[in-house]
């Protein structure tokens, strides 16, 4: 991490990284489910998503919100609890 951001960990993770993880883990339907928006629920493409998602601060902010949660979980589950 940089030491301008240490405590942000969305820095140095673009939006696209973002949703590879979460697509390849749960797919356009869990996102979809999670934060129900078009792009994620009709014909969903990677490149559909981000010019959406670009374009709409409240819709990126919820998919932020949920890959903090989901990078919490992976580490809670790669620790054991």
């Amino acid at each position: 991490m940089s030491a301008s951001q240490p405590r942000n960990p969305l820095h140095g993770v673009t939006l696209e990284a973002m949703l590879t993880r979460m697509v390849e883990r749960h797919g356009w339907a869990g996102l979809a489910r999670d934060v129900p928006i078009n792009c994620f629920r009709v014909e969903p493409s990677m490149t559909s998503a981000l010019k959406y998602l670009r374009k709409a601060p409240r819709a990126r902010a919820k998919v932020e919100e949920l890959y903090l949660r989901f990078v919490e979980r992976e580490r809670r589950n790669a620790r054991g609890e």
